[in-house]
């Protein structure tokens, strides 16, 4: 192997990673090795894999391919390939629910429990990653396994596409991901170390002279090393041939970089001398990649095994091939491949691609490794390749949807235009515009629609099923893009043609637009609509729809906080529901989103609950993964309201893995503004952390101001108000729901006044205060939801207490908190307790207010709020105890933590945030978040009064206290 020279530093910031994974210590848990082509990424990787070897640790190697961009989770099933584990393994995917984000979570699973004593997944060439490897990593990133487990990538970084891009610098900014950028050699490593090792006889200028040609990138010093003698390379370019630097060495694939070196003329002359049937061998080696078995390269050649083991073996001794685990070979650099594969005859080529997916046909191999060697051998229509392309889209289509719509489009691509192949075109652009959505091709799967729609003229009785079908799936890509008016427009006007639709498809677009229209306008104005399709769908003894319809009604009328209307149509929706089979509630994923929503919001959660859980089953059994996030969130927001943080957090982690896949900026918005809401309770007092999430909801939302994103900016005011921020917090709920609040959600509304009073108390405007507060008794007296009663009283409470009347606001606090336990809502009875405690105290009833903070801290910390929990500690009135001496007394009160202490006496030596970031491999946000938890639990504000307290703390803790001497 050749010498590693140069990365020292890199491979003590390796060692310092394993040292902290396998310590249990905080710390990155990938690691992003980045750098052109040719730098040295997959040396270091390798040496970085001998080094966790060394210690004992497991390690796992895979390798992305660049003609294999559309297998999917190609890198991660090679790595697992070698160690008898499978990535689609039944009992894996069936574990994961069948979707493709169910599997990321079984996979992080998988690779924590054959961590010990500790596993290093090692995957090279990531820029060449397909679509459902770059989620998974993305996953892994977001959530490491929690185990002593260390992914390491390597990847070209301008090659990479923006998805994992993205995953990488968010994993830099969570302190999950070490980011080692690679850079050229020094002259000295190259001409003083590697050119002796390799090229003992080479004269040291004529080193120097190469070292200078290849700007430091080591595979291109080492290429121009193997080539040759220098002489004769000098030679060659003297006598008139090409020549180091000649422009007409370029090789085909300019993309590489590597022309204006000739890299490409030095690399193909190794295979110059090569007989017919060796050169042979090494091009189908290229064509078939990691499947490069000697089984499968004597089929593809039409030799005989024993001959092309010899021939193997030769190769190999002239270091063009490289044997791998499991008995495959590869050519020695994925650069040698795409040479060697772009170098040979396209006819040629076509023609090993079609030998290639025989043979893997013969041996067994799944459809959806066949597919990417059917589709490269392709040059017409092939029924029995068609069929190939469309099985492997159907296998794809839940865990790598993007691969499934590619083979679709490869299909539709060869499909001949002709009368007799409409139908069957007009399917497979259905299926694809239906995969391209579900995998954040939101646009492209929208102008698909509209070519089958023109495809499917009115009245065409052969098309009239899948015009509706289209007509219905676009007008949700448009409501997924946030295009409301689009979607209603679009709906309307397939309701109103000439000739009509089918009384049955008619319901199934009424449906749809009563899901669009209230993004666009208000409810009332679409409870036409609603009524007109409800009472079709009964003529036609549709329960289905019916029960569809009543969803949204049940949701519409709670939304705008009519709720006698509310309450009959969730319980008839309800009803309805629970009478029909799984089967039969196929197609009623999002009625059934409606439903939870709409009982969520009516508190009563348990039934919420239970009908999120049976969409969550039926969406995901049928694909329909768009739907999942708002099921999701609903099973979420109980979660947080009952007081069930932990779990609250997991459901909107995996709501924002989707939201992200699926590439709606609306829906991530909504999934992130619950998201933050969740993290205000689940994480410690002075953490910044929600707000940030808050802010990026609202950045998600865009200009527009629809229900999510009045959701994302009330979201945002909240977290605000509790960042100590309470003009931003006002702003942000006035910019949600304006001046009259007209836009915040009705049936919501008291419990996001109370942030506008405590923000008016905060501000010094007391009568507005008074007038919101006021307000929020008279709407909550109009709901009747206990929980939105106790968020009144709050801000009952909190104006008594800027008035002074302590014993008042005790009262309604207490009584706050009574409303909110009988509804269920644990997190807003801990809320109110807590409120409760300080005038309970000052208005002479200490021991009351402990109980009052003992009882709120008990559902806190059973429900994992720690923000309450710790506001409880802080907040726990005391017994009046003598004063303690200074000399005596210990300088930090609250203990701190291992990581608290740590960056508190980085403080004390005087580095900078962004210094102490790249110290302990954290993000410079999350440094700062473990700050405000020290300056509150030290009671000091600054950087300087810490140093000095964490010095005299330091010196107590060192030296025995001696008495005073007077």
């Amino acid at each position: 192997m050749t010498p590693l020279v140069g990365r020292e530093a890199e491979l003590e910031r390796w060692g310092e990673v394993l040292d902290r994974r396998l310590g249990g210590v905080d710390g990155p848990a990938v690691v992003d090795i980045a750098g052109p082509a040719g730098i040295g990424k997959s040396r270091l990787l390798a040496e970085f894999c001998r080094r966790a070897e060394s210690r004992g640790m497991r390690v796992l190697r895979g390798r992305a391919a660049e003609y294999e961009q559309h297998l999917p989770y190609h890198p991660f099933s090679d790595a697992l390939a070698d160690h008898g584990m499978r990535l689609m393994d039944p009992a894996l995917v069936e574990g994961s629910r069948g979707d493709r984000f169910g599997l990321h979570r079984s996979a992080a699973e998988l690779l924590g429990r054959v961590a010990e004593p500790g596993l290093v997944l090692a995957l090279d060439d990531l820029h060449w990653a397909d679509p459902a490897s770059s989620e998974l990593l993305d996953h892994l990133v977001r959530h490491p396994p929690r185990a002593p487990v260390v992914i390491v990538v390597a990847r070209r970084d301008r090659q990479t596409s923006a998805s994992p891009a993205a995953a990488m610098m968010r994993g830099v900014d969570l302190g999950t991901v070490l980011r080692l950028d690679l850079g050229p050699l020094d002259g000295e490593s190259c001409v003083g170390v590697l050119a002796p090792a390799l090229a003992p006889g080479l004269s040291s200028g004529r080193a120097r002279e190469l070292f200078a040609a290849s700007d430091g990138n080591p595979l291109y010093f080492l290429a121009l090393l193997q080539a040759g003698r220098a002489e004769d390379v000098r030679e060659a370019g003297g006598a008139g041939g090409p020549g180091v630097g000649d422009p007409r060495t370029r090789p085909r694939s300019d993309h590489l970089g590597f022309g204006s070196l000739g890299l490409g003329s030095v690399l193909l002359d190794e295979l110059t001398p090569l007989p017919p049937a060796r050169r042979r061998l090494a091009e189908a080696v290229a064509v078939l990649g990691d499947r490069g078995t000697t089984v499968l390269l004597a089929r593809v050649t039409g030799r005989d095994a024993a001959e092309v083991d010899a021939d193997l073996t030769v190769l190999a001794g002239r270091d063009l091939l490289r044997p791998a685990p499991g008995g495959r070979w590869s050519l020695r650099h994925p650069v040698l491949r795409t040479l060697v594969h772009e170098n040979i005859d396209p006819h040629v080529r076509v023609r090993l691609y079609g030998l290639a997916a025989e043979a893997l046909a013969e041996v067994g191999a799944p459809v959806t490794e066949r597919a990417h060697y059917v589709e490269r051998s392709l040059t017409g229509w092939d029924p029995e390749a068609l069929a190939v392309l469309s099985e492997a889209a159907e296998r794809s289509a839940s865990t790598a949807p993007a691969s499934s719509a590619h083979w679709l489009g490869a299909a539709l691509a060869h499909l001949p235009d002709d009368p007799q192949y409409l139908f069957l075109r007009r399917e497979l652009m259905l299926r694809r515009a239906e995969a391209l959505g579900v995998s954040g091709g939101l646009r492209e799967s929208r102008d698909l629609l509209h070519e089958v729609i023109a495809m499917s003229p009115p009245g065409d009785l052969d098309a009239a099923e899948v015009r509706a079908s289209a007509v219905t799936l676009c007008a949700v890509m448009e409501r997924y893009r946030g295009r409301y008016p689009e979607a209603v427009a679009l709906l309307r006007r397939e309701l109103t043609r000439t000739p009509s639709p089918s009384s049955a498809d008619v319901v199934a677009l009424g449906l749809e637009l009563t899901s669009s229209a209230p993004h666009a306008t208000p409810y009332p104005q679409v409870r036409a609509d609603v009524d007109r399709t409800l009472d079709l769908a009964r003529q036609l003894g549709d329960e289905v729809a019916e029960a569809g319809m009543l969803a949204v009604a049940a949701l519409g009328e709670t939304y705008e906080g009519e709720m006698p209307a509310a309450v009959e149509a969730t319980g008839r929706a309800a009803a309805l529901v629970d009478a029909l089979t799984d089967q039969e509630l196929a197609g009623l994923c999002e009625p059934l989103a409606r439903l939870g929503w709409a009982e969520a919001f009516l508190e009563r959660y348990a039934d919420a609950e239970r009908h999120a859980d049976r969409g969550l089953a039926v969406a995901r059994r049928g694909g329909r993964l768009y739907v999942v996030p708002h099921l999701l969130l609903c099973k979420a927001h109980v979660h947080l309201t009952t007081l069930r943080v932990e779990s609250a957090l997991e459901l909107a982690d995996e709501a924002e893995s989707i939201a992200r896949g699926i590439g709606s900026d609306e829906l991530l918005a909504f999934v992130l503004a619950n998201k933050a809401h969740a993290l205000l309770y689940a994480l410690p007092p002075g953490d910044a952390t929600a707000l940030a999430v808050a802010e990026e909801a609202v950045t998600a939302a865009g200009t527009g101001m629809n229900w999510w994103a009045s959701i994302a900016w009330c979201v945002l005011g909240q977290a605000a108000l509790l960042a100590g921020d309470p003009q931003r917090a006002r702003a942000a709920i006035l910019r949600a729901g304006d001046d009259d609040l007209q836009r915040l959600h009705p049936s919501m509304r008291p419990l996001i006044v109370e942030v506008l009073v405590l923000s008016s108390l905060a501000t010094g405007d007391p009568e507005s205060a008074r007038t919101r507060a006021e307000r929020a008794r008279t709407e909550a007296e109009q709901l009747g939801l206990p929980s939105q009663r106790a968020a009144a009283l709050r801000s009952a409470g909190h104006r008594l207490m800027a008035d002074g009347d302590h014993a008042a606001a005790a009262a309604a606090f207490a009584e706050a908190a009574d409303q909110a336990g009988r509804a269920g809502a644990v997190l807003w009875e801990a809320v109110s307790l807590l409120l409760g405690a300080s005038p309970t105290a000052s208005a002479g009833h200490p021991q009351h207010a402990q109980a009052l903070c003992d009882r709120a801290r008990h559902l806190a910390a059973a429900g994992g709020a720690h923000q309450l929990s710790e506001l409880a500690d802080l907040l726990r009135p005391t017994a009046p105890h003598p004063a303690t001496a200074p000399e005596t007394a210990h300088p930090l009160p609250t203990p701190l933590t291992a990581r608290e202490s740590e960056i508190a006496t980085l403080v004390a030596a005087g580095l900078t945030t962004p210094a102490i970031a790249a110290r302990l491999y954290l993000s410079p946000r999350t440094v700062e978040s473990h700050l405000g938890r020290i300056y509150r639990k030290t009671g000091v504000t600054t950087r300087a009064a810490l140093a000095a307290l964490h010095t005299r703390s330091s010196l107590h803790e060192a030296t025995p206290p001696h008495p005073r001497v007077d």
